[in-house]
């Protein structure tokens, strides 16, 4: 078992893998009380060799990071959006290549969601343990068992990765599993803007336009404060305080509506944002008969392509197209190449 707990065990293990171009990476992290993921455990895997390496122990991790972000290294990942995050919280960077095993999964007719463990199930029919699953990474030292359970998702991870590059193969679906993981390298996934953390705000586009406004700023200002103290967003202002002194029906302390006041006189873009409305109503009949049609298409087409339907297209995007929205993912990329003919008639 290859545990890295100092700097040089570090270059000692990059130095080995320096010529690794397909790495499984795992990690293990706590997000309880802080803004930002504390990256507890990196485990990586290739043919040869695997390690966890205990970024809380160790002082200086650039030499892996040169590694990582190297243009030719392919992360292989399961379910890879919070690894990236909790990687990004120190990096500050983004992987160049991505091959995400949750997603290649869905596009060779598995669940759309399949768990680690499931999916090594059906691939290699190995079970794995979930006993670890909640244990506190931050704990030291770890017990020996979660670190081996730890491995066992970088080392079985490989495998998938093989087994499920030969399907896709097979189904001529490498291109579409690529396109796909690549919408994780997207850095505002990861650094949210804060004139976007309104979006983050449950219920915000069906209130009035003057309360709208309202929200936006607080959310902004919710999101930079979040950040500069490192603690999570809801404990800062929760979403149903914030939409209530929106509404005028609570009202803001002094202290907190002076920080407010001067945060906007600083952003005072943050006022102009406009809000699209949502389309709540209920679908109309021909709507509804419309929706019915392109389902019975896309049911055609997930059965032409072995994918599950959903993958395709799901239930709010193809009302969403109905009502006019061309930005739906199956009007870009291989979703639209399988479905263009349809599309245009």
């Amino acid at each position: 078992m290859n545990t890295i707990t100092n700097d040089i065990e570090l270059i000692d293990f990059i130095d080995s893998i320096k010529d690794e171009k397909e790495l499984a990476i795992d990690t293990e992290f706590k997000r309880t009380n802080t803004y930002n993921p504390i990256l507890c455990l990196i485990q990586i895997a290739t043919k040869n060799i695997s390690a966890c390496i205990d970024t809380i122990s160790i002082n200086n991790l650039t030499p892996l990071f040169e590694k990582l972000y190297q243009d030719e290294t392919l992360w292989i990942v399961h379910s890879a959006r919070q690894d990236i995050e909790a990687l990004f919280c120190l990096s500050k960077k983004i992987p160049n290549k991505l091959f995400d095993t949750q997603i290649a999964a869905s596009l060779l007719n598995f669940p759309v969601q399949i768990s680690y463990q499931d999916l090594t199930k059906e691939l290699l029919d190995v079970h794995l343990e979930k006993a670890y699953t909640r244990i506190d990474w931050t704990t030291r030292p770890l017990p020996i068992k979660a670190i081996e359970y730890a491995l066992d998702d970088v080392i079985y991870l490989l495998k998938n990765y093989h087994k499920l590059t030969d399907k896709l193969t097979i189904e001529n679906k490498n291109e579409w599993v690529i396109e796909d993981s690549c919408k994780l390298l997207d850095e505002s996934l990861y650094d949210i803007p804060i004139e976007q953390a309104w979006k983050k705000v449950k219920s915000i586009t069906i209130l009035p336009k003057e309360a709208q406004t309202k929200v936006v700023a607080m959310a902004a200002y919710r999101e930079k404060k979040a950040k500069n103290i490192n603690k999570p967003r809801k404990w800062v202002m929760h979403d149903d305080k914030l939409i209530s002194l929106a509404l005028g029906k609570e009202k803001l302390n002094q202290e907190y509506e002076r920080n407010l006041n001067n945060f906007i006189d600083i952003c005072p873009e943050i006022i102009n944002i406009n809000i699209p409305l949502k389309q709540s109503k209920p679908p109309t009949k021909s709507e509804r008969q419309q929706k019915t049609e392109l389902q019975k298409i896309v049911n055609q087409k997930a059965i032409k392509y072995n994918l599950p339907p959903e993958v395709i297209a799901t239930s709010k995007s193809l009302l969403k197209y109905i009502r006019g929205d061309k930005a739906v993912s199956f009007c870009k990329g291989w979703r639209y190449k399988i479905l263009k003919k349809e599309l245009e008639c």
